[in-house]
This record gives C-alpha cells, structure tokens and sequence, in this order.
C-alpha cells in the first residue's frame, strides 16, 4: 500500500504565500504523476497542478503564473508553492500520486487533504 501526508495549510492573507508538502511512503516501485487538488465548501474537486516524473507540468488557469509544482524524486515527495494568494484559493487542498507498487500493482491514492485559508 502507498500513504500520501499532506502539510504545510494553515490561514494566511491576501497576497500571502503558503507552501504545501506531500510525502508518499509505503510499497512504491515508481510514482507516476503526482499532483494537487482542491474541493471548496459546496463545490467539485478541481485539479490545480500536475506533474509527471519527468518534470512535465500542468496548471489550472485560475493558479497559473501563481502556483508552482514541484517534486523531489528521491523523497518521493510533492510540493505546491502558492503565492499572490487569493480568497477564491481557500478550500481543502489534496495530494494525489498514482504509480506501480513493489508487488506490481496499481495504484492511484489519495491525501488526508490540508485546509487553505485566505483572509481578506
């Protein structure tokens, strides 16, 4: 089995900057693509960013040229850097990470999540 940890949420204000980690641990032959997701209250989970192994990325419009993904390989770990925070940013932030275990098995999970506070 693979575990994703989220941390690094918390309350900031407008025009802030916050830095979301995520650490996959467990059975891990290879991660694939890692990537954040958001839900807001009454709303879908999105998709903010996305990045491949190779370092391929992709942003949600709403966060481009704000956000920055990034991963460390070798700690199997994710990250989200947010700057120029907005109020419309704050939601509840997940880590995703699908790959291949040690047994050869599929699999596509999913963070507790880490909640995103932006005050006006």
């Amino acid at each position: 089995q693979v575990q994703l940890v989220e941390s690094g949420g918390g309350l900031m204000q407008v025009g802030g900057s916050l830095r979301l980690s995520c650490a996959a641990s467990g059975s891990i032959f290879v991660i694939n693509a890692m990537g954040w997701y958001r839900q807001a209250p009454g709303k879908q989970r999105e998709l903010v960013a996305a990045i491949t192994r190779g370092g391929s990325t992709n942003y949600a419009d709403s966060v481009r040229g704000r956000f920055t993904i990034s991963r460390d390989n070798a700690k199997n770990t994710v990250y989200l850097q947010m700057n120029s925070l907005k109020p419309e940013d704050t939601a509840v932030y997940y880590c995703n990470a699908d790959g291949f275990t040690t047994k050869g098995y599929k699999y596509d999970t999913w963070g507790q999540g880490t909640q995103v506070t932006v005050s006006s």
